[in-house]
């Protein structure tokens, strides 16, 4: 691989150890970019170089394009890869790193662009053939259209941050009186969560169930890797991912893959992406939400099926090389299943409690992986997300994941700070989850229905 021979790393936590665990194992040297806040982390520790970009708070450290770029420069990167969150699905950084002449890591910042802003997304899904629910076609301009959409196609309706994802800038709206001002709202946080108040409307459909398809592709050729159900959730946050979907049937499955696979090819798509869908089980029908134009959190889901390393792959993918298999040699074994383990405090409404872990064990033995940067006497900075670690777990069907989730949890011993550990335990025996039978809103209208913290969910 002779175009890249050093990654600047420009994330942190656990995508950062598994980016340059990645690179490790391709033979590429790692540069980690960390703020004052991850001086004694994980990732700092295992690269080969460490460069602080600034204090702890995120615009001035993970988000601050000209500390970041001007670090990667100054190291003698000739790459950069973004990780998840932060500046990954920012097509300004992708243009920046271009013309530093830097290798992005990613998708090209043109299809960053397009595929970021999601009315445009739901306009081009339709016009390849993907299936849409009913909605604006364009970010509202004004309250008087965003009525008239809303009256049209019935309440309930989403009004939903045009840039942006993870759940901000939503708003689930049943009544024309709360219209205007849900409108009013979303758009707020969506300003000042992505820079952009641009918002638009789609019809809300319930109960649904929240699969995902991972593609790949070299910008000449695109793949699938099959789908990941993200249905668990907590305020549109994904809690619980597994492979595959026990709501799609295999004509569905064909169908839901296949649009995936046309829409990424309709616009040329490089490196790992992935399209997310809600789905009428029911009905056994499927509609389009957003592509992330990004490596996933739960992308080990689809690694343990497909045995696959989709970092390394998208690292080869920007060094110019091509996809190198074909759809027929991709091979699924088995059912994966990982729970996000997070230092939240699921009966306060999974609140996050950072804090320092005094103890800290994972789990191990067969089938089981963990994906972490924590250590025994890691202090969790209050600034950033939640993430304690990653457990995925392999089973030869979906029963036997499950059990040796249960396993693996009982396993993990975490003291210092309150975890999901616990909660997970409960859900993996909840008899709706073994069943399969659960849709998006599950936990907050029945594993939560009457607890103190319904109302947080």
């Amino acid at each position: 691989m002779p175009k890249i021979r050093r990654v600047f790393v420009a994330n942190r936590g656990e995508i950062a150890v598994r980016i340059i665990r990645a690179c490790r194992d391709l033979g590429i040297q790692t540069v980690q970019a960390y703020s004052e806040a991850d001086a004694n982390s994980l990732p700092v520790r295992l690269a080969d170089e460490a460069v602080c970009v600034g204090v702890a708070a995120s615009k001035h450290s993970y988000l601050n394009h000209a500390a970041l770029i001007g670090a990667a420069k100054a190291s003698g990167a000739d790459a950069i890869h973004p990780g998840y969150g932060f500046l990954s699905e920012n097509a300004d950084f992708a243009e920046l790193c271009e013309a530093a002449e830097l290798v992005y890591i990613g998708a090209q910042s043109s299809v960053i662009r397009l595929m970021g802003d999601k009315a445009a997304a739901r306009r081009l899904a339709a016009e390849t053939g993907v299936p849409i629910s009913h909605g604006s076609e364009d970010p509202l301009d004004n309250p008087e259209r965003a009525a008239e959409i809303a009256n049209r196609i019935g309440y309930p309706i989403l009004v939903k941050a045009a840039a942006g994802g993870g759940g901000r800038g939503m708003r689930i709206v049943t009544t024309a009186a709360d219209l205007r001002d849900s409108v009013e709202r979303a758009s707020m946080e969506a300003a000042a969560a992505f820079g952009s108040g641009a918002v638009y409307i789609e019809k809300y459909l319930h109960p649904v169930r929240h699969v995902e398809v991972q593609v790949l592709g070299d910008g000449k050729r695109v793949v699938h890797l099959g789908e990941r159900d993200c249905t668990i959730q907590r305020r549109h946050q994904k809690l619980v991912e597994e492979s595959p979907s026990s709501a799609l049937t295999p004509g569905l499955r064909r169908r839901i893959t296949e649009s995936a696979v046309a829409l990424a090819s309709r616009v040329g798509y490089r490196s790992a992406g992935t399209i997310e869908y809600i789905v009428d089980e029911a009905r056994q029908e499927f509609f389009f939400i957003e592509m992330n134009t990004r490596i996933q959190v739960e992308h080990p889901v689809t690694e343990m099926l497909t045995g696959l390393d989709l970092v390394a792959l998208q690292i080869r993918i920007a060094a110019g090389e091509p996809l190198p298999f074909e759809q027929s040699q991709i091979r699924f074994t088995g059912h994966a299943i990982e729970c996000r383990i997070n230092a939240e405090d699921p009966e306060r409404g999974f609140l996050p409690q950072p804090g320092t872990l005094t103890e800290y064990s994972a789990p191990s033995g067969p089938g089981v992986r963990v994906d972490s940067h924590a250590f025994p006497g890691y202090s969790l900075p209050p600034q950033y997300d939640s993430l304690i670690a990653k457990l995925i777990v392999l089973g030869t069907d979906r029963e036997e994941a499950r059990a040796r989730m249960q396993r693996a949890l009982r396993e993990f011993h975490i003291v210092g700070v309150p975890t999901t550990v616990k909660f997970h335990q409960r859900l993996m025996a909840e008899p709706d989850f073994v069943t399969g039978n659960v849709h998006t809103r599950y936990l907050k209208d029945t594993m939560w229905a009457g607890h103190p913290a319904q109302k947080m969910l």
